[in-house]
């Protein structure tokens, strides 16, 4: 597989939110808005590419019997050393985001990234895959925020461009599962169009 193949994977034909509904609960939970959605999308793709890096480099290293605690602890200390970046750096998008910035370390994205490819594959395409299921992660949970704040609020990227309130269901959970739901719908319908 070719290293063009592996960085888009993740993108479009294995998107973890659209094709294999992975990692909903950060999904629906940090979307209400679209800078919500993308700093989670960009902290969660910040610990899928240092993980999968960093395991792939002590694949041969760790034991096949203590692999998946050995996995635990390196990638909960990054998500460690990013909430503790977060906090000191953006205290808005860590009040934002709240407990779904420490949760990424249970997050079944990363743990599905570091088991299937980086415990078997070389760095710089563990790296590459890692980068892929992040932006592939970081497009749905921007435009998953992007519909909800839209439809919500009237507003784009903290910009009111419609007038009145919008439609309070979108803010609130339940309309997390509709927008989510009609979002998988067209991008399975547009990836069974174009073949990709």
């Amino acid at each position: 597989m070719g290293k063009i193949q592996i960085l888009t994977r993740g993108i479009i034909k294995d998107n973890p939110i659209f094709v294999l509904l992975l990692g909903l609960c950060p999904t629906l939970g940090t979307t209400s808005s679209a800078m919500n959605g993308l700093g989670m999308g960009v902290a969660t793709m910040f610990i899928l590419v240092l993980a999968n890096i960093v395991i792939s480099i002590f694949k041969d290293v760790i034991p096949n019997k203590v692999r998946i605690p050995a996995y635990i602890v390196i990638i909960t200390t990054l998500v460690t050393v990013l909430e503790l970046l977060i906090k000191a750096y953006m205290p808005g998008l860590n009040s934002a985001l709240g407990v779904f910035i420490p949760l990424i370390a249970v997050n079944c994205i990363v743990f599905a990234r570091v088991e299937a490819f980086a415990s078997k594959n070389n760095v710089v395409n563990s790296a590459l895959d890692g980068l892929g299921a992040g932006l592939g992660f970081t497009m749905a949970l921007t435009l998953l925020g992007v519909v909800r704040e839209m439809l919500g609020t009237g507003m784009f990227f903290g910009y009111k461009f419609i007038e009145g309130d919008g439609v309070l269901i979108f803010v609130l959970a339940p309309g997390a599962f509709i927008a989510l739901g009609f979002l998988i719908a067209i991008f399975r319908k547009v990836a069974k169009a174009t073949s990709i």
